[in-house]
């Protein structure tokens, strides 16, 4: 039983989402990259031709794209190296066998030590090393084009492909400012421990191929959010929300939504229509840069500041799904609606003071 449990599944289970945004972007990069700069057909002056290689290069590109392997230094680097090293070897060496098992070897070795290790890498020694005939007119301009060429449009297609469906490649490195401009880390990444001591750790149990230090950090901070949560006990939101809310309408003037911030030193207002039904939400940060005057030269309202999409919770969503939606500073409050109707609201101090409560108690 345990050998053929062994032989299941080990990456963990993906939403049709995301393997859609995998798919689709390989498909146009691909597509873009042979329509615009490569041919299907093998171009014995140029060059200029997709490779099979290609195609595992799309595959860490658009589907893994926090994976240290498919990293631009990796990919660029890892598929330039492996084709100088297969052009060498198959203009060298005349036995075929031994010429796919030298530039796949020796690729292998030099990409790890150039820390340029991409397993495309592999194939594009292959690829050249049992291609003689084109390697005999092509030579070493088989290193330039296709190779270095197509991977380079390749990762550039990769990184707009990310931004535009809302993931980031190149991963972020670990001393990159956040997205405040300053170099704290995020508040579930301050661990403490030093970028030289989470590479230990990686090196340690062998994952250098396989996670970031950056990634092994935001991990380590979410089991260790995930750990304090369970500490505060069987807590739901309605065990700690506010329940006596000072609400405004859509049609509430910003004077009065302004006055009513200063008043009660809130954080935030729900916003709500007819029989509580919640609307939205406006946080203190709206007041600051929006307009007070809307262009018609009349006061602005809150249904033209107030924030439509963001986290909710129920009344029995437990404390501990809701510690994670204020933890990265993304909002200040989360409001708890019954149907759709509002019912509290759980803000920061809530959560601040649950947490405390729960010390004290398991002290």
């Amino acid at each position: 039983m345990h050998i053929l449990r062994s032989l299941g599944p080990a990456v963990a289970h993906a939403s049709l989402a995301e393997a859609s945004r995998a798919g689709i972007g390989a498909l146009l990069g691909l597509a873009v990259t042979g329509a615009f700069l490569l041919s299907p057909a093998i171009d014995l002056e140029m060059g200029l031709f997709l490779v099979a290689p290609f195609g595992a290069t799309s595959v860490l590109l658009f589907a893994v794209p926090n994976s240290p392997l498919a990293q631009p230094w990796s990919a660029i680097v890892g598929n330039t190296l492996a084709a100088a090293i297969g052009v060498a070897v198959c203009l060298m060496v005349p036995d075929p066998v031994m010429r796919v098992a030298l530039a796949v070897g020796l690729t292998i070795s030099a990409t790890i030590l150039c820390r340029a290790l991409h397993p495309p890498a592999g194939a594009v020694a292959m690829t050249a090393a049992m291609s003689p005939d084109v390697i005999g007119h092509l030579g070493f301009w088989f290193v330039v084009a296709p190779i270095a060429l197509g991977t380079t449009v390749l990762v550039l297609l990769a990184a707009i492909y990310a931004r535009l469906t809302g993931r980031r490649y190149p991963f972020r490195q670990f001393d990159e400012p956040n997205r405040h401009g300053t170099q704290d880390a995020k508040p579930a990444e301050r661990l403490g421990l030093s970028e030289a001591e989470l590479t230990g750790i990686l090196e340690r149990y062998r994952q250098s191929f396989n996670l970031g230090v950056e990634d092994l950090a935001r991990l380590i901070g979410a089991a260790e959010l995930q750990a304090a949560t369970r500490r505060t006990g069987p807590l739901s939101a309605e065990d700690i929300m506010s329940r006596n809310l000072i609400t405004v309408s859509p049609t509430t003037g910003f004077p009065k939504i302004a006055e009513l911030f200063r008043r009660h030193r809130f954080t935030s207002l729900p916003v709500v229509g007819s029989d509580c039904e919640y609307l939205g939400v406006i946080f203190q940060i709206h007041l600051i840069g929006s307009r007070w005057i809307d262009p018609d030269g009349k006061p602005a309202l809150a249904r033209d500041i107030m924030q439509l999409a963001g986290p909710c919770a129920a009344p029995d969503t437990p404390i501990a799904l809701l510690l994670p939606m204020m933890a990265e500073g993304e909002v200040d409050a989360v409001p708890i609606l019954d149907g759709n109707r509002i019912s509290g609201i759980v803000t920061r101090t809530d959560m601040i003071a649950a947490l405390a409560r729960s010390i004290v108690r398991g002290s």
